[in-house]
């Protein structure tokens, strides 16, 4: 698998390689071998943004589902779809004109995704039902040894790579709630991350537990088909309105048509909405006006949708919005004022064969048992992953993940993870980050291939300052307050490992260059055996322009970051006017 008509070796020869550099000119591409484990979206722009880049290399993503998009072909439940507007929810470089609506359907989101790896040839790199079951970085031979199982056959296959990415993601691993009792019920069981289509749930009783994401999503949607539904909650949450106007809206076919034939219109459609996104920020600082100000707002509105104090009294939190991850909830709560409908927030005791004994003493009997609760969020990687030394990162990572920048692990050489602990999964637009980790990756694959380095790895310090920094950071946001959230590992006091220590734009910033003194790099024979000959490969090209500096006029790239920024964001072409999250 690959791009080239060479074959990468992921063997390193430490005087080889050094040897081979000094008789080659400067930054010679050498053969690279990468393996990414997943085909969802984080591993689909790797691919893609790797092919785009570089040549010399290949690369092998490992699936294990039977098809592409991770999350987005997993999640198939009545109701499921993009909390964040569509048009945001897209690649930077790559705009989808006919989504049909605002919030688009998870089978939408499904096709982006595939069209996508079609469209650039992305398939080629992928083995899908191929799941990763081990791998060990080997310190004699500087590469990762990778164990595959074949999951059609059941066959172990070994494979090894220079570079190891993984993409599985973070909610990616579900689970059935830990309660007595469980295997022993009677009827149906769904859960959200795993929906089965063939289970008939029309005129039954259902029970739905949970009121995260998954949980708002579902019960407008199964609620006409059921005979009676019993929602079993933890306790209240926020349930959002539309952000900055963004209200669900099915596009009109002029619509549409100005999307796809308007030359910038699309463009400045998504602009406006991606700087709504990014405009949140504030919302989840401490006693900001953005916070009281969007508190007030959601208050009355659960308070004008659910008009029944009692219901107010128990799903209003005291807690600040934001605390948990927002849903917009469309017609969550007018369901829950069904007559249908039965709240519960006492305790769930244990699943009985025939409904859930509660810690009120009540057994609440049901046909068909609903779960939403969500997934394994440890970030602890799912299969054995061995690093210096032979230290396993699910050890290192059991009790607290901490790890570099959202997108590194402590003694894993030449080994990145999209989405790791305290990235910005949840500070504004998600897809925005995997680009930036993703050209940061490469950008020490680049090193990598032109250097003659054997490993690159996070120092222990480095990641001991970035999680001091980061933990003193999260004292002033919401999301240390008293509410239960994966944010912090499904717990109510436990640190935000989850979250970045900032905003969207300033992940974007962070990560747009190296930091190699936070790196111990080590290297095959002189660290400078990369100068090679003497030559350059200019001047080894007979079709460049050997004199391309040579200019009319100091169009050059501007040195300072304070100047870059400015004229990269435009800065001074907008109004500057605020505008409010709600």
């Amino acid at each position: 698998m690959g791009s080239t008509t060479e074959t990468a070796h992921a063997v390193t020869d430490e005087g080889q390689v050094a040897d081979e550099r000094r008789n080659k000119p400067l930054y010679s591409e050498r053969p690279m071998k990468i393996l990414c484990i997943g085909a969802g979206a984080s591993g689909l722009v790797f691919a893609y943004k790797l092919q785009r880049s570089f040549e010399k290399f290949e690369l092998i993503v490992y699936e294990k589902n039977k098809e592409i998009s991770g999350t987005w072909y997993e999640n198939r439940y009545p109701g499921c779809a993009c909390d964040v507007a569509a048009h945001n929810y897209t690649w930077s470089f790559e705009p989808k004109p006919d989504w049909s609506s605002v919030y688009a359907s998870s089978a939408e989101i499904y096709k982006y995704f595939n069209d996508f790896a079609d469209k650039y040839n992305l398939r080629q790199y992928i083995k899908a039902e191929h799941q990763v079951v081990g791998a060990r970085w080997n310190e004699e031979t500087d590469v990762w040894d990778v164990e595959v199982k074949d999951l059609t056959t059941g066959s172990v296959v070994h494979e090894s790579c220079n570079i190891l990415i993984n993409a599985a993601g973070i909610l990616n691993s579900w689970k059935w709630p830990d309660l007595p009792g469980f295997d022993s019920f009677k009827g149906s069981k769904l859960h959200s991350a795993a929906w089965d289509d063939s289970v008939d749930l029309d005129g039954k009783e259902a029970a739905l537990i949970g009121n995260g994401s998954s949980g708002i999503q579902l019960l407008p949607e199964v609620l006409p088909r059921v005979k009676k539904m019993t929602n079993f909650i933890r306790g209240p949450t926020w349930v959002a309105p539309a952000l900055r106007g963004m209200m669900q809206h099915h596009y009109t076919e002029n619509e549409l048509n100005d999307f796809a034939t308007k030359p910038g219109h699309l463009l400045e459609h998504r602009k406006k909405y991606q700087t709504s996104t990014s405009g949140v920020f504030n919302l989840f600082m401490k006693g900001s006006q953005t916070q009281k100000d969007v508190r007030a707002t959601m208050e009355k509105h659960m308070r004008d949708k659910l008009q029944d104090p009692a219901l107010e009294e128990r799903m209003i939190p005291n807690w600040s919005v934001g605390c948990r991850r927002l849903t917009p909830g469309v017609k969550y709560l007018e369901s829950l004022k069904k007559d249908n409908v039965r709240l519960v927030m006492s305790k769930i005791k244990e699943i009985t064969p025939n409904g859930a004994r509660c810690e009120d003493g009540q057994e609440y009997p049901f046909d068909v048992l609903i779960c939403a609760t969500g997934f394994d969020v440890s970030f602890r990687p799912r299969f054995p992953l061995l690093g210096l030394g032979g230290r396993n990162l699910q050890d290192i990572w059991r009790e607290d993940a901490k790890g570099y920048l959202g997108l590194a692990a402590p003694d894993m050489p030449n080994y990145f993870v999209f989405l790791g602990p305290n990235c910005p999964i949840g500070n504004g637009p998600i897809l925005a980050a995997i680009e930036a980790q993703a050209d940061y990756m490469l950008k020490w694959c680049d090193r990598w291939q032109t250097e003659n380095i054997r490993s690159f790895t996070p120092k222990q310090v480095a990641i001991e300052d970035f999680v001091t920094h980061s933990d003193n950071f999260m004292k002033g946001t919401v999301w240390t307050e008293g509410c239960s959230s994966w944010y912090k590992g499904n717990s109510i006091t436990g640190r935000v490992s989850a979250l970045w220590p900032g905003s969207t734009l300033h992940y974007l910033e962070v990560l747009s260059q190296l930091r190699a003194d936070d790196w111990e790099v080590t290297y095959s024979g002189n660290r400078f055996a990369w100068l090679g000959n003497g030559y350059s490969q200019t001047e080894l090209d007979p079709t460049c322009d050997w004199a391309y500096y040579i200019r009319e006029a100091d169009d050059s790239p501007f040195l300072s970051r304070s100047k870059q920024r400015k004229i990269e964001t435009k800065s001074g072409s907008k109004s500057g006017v605020e505008f409010k999250v709600i």
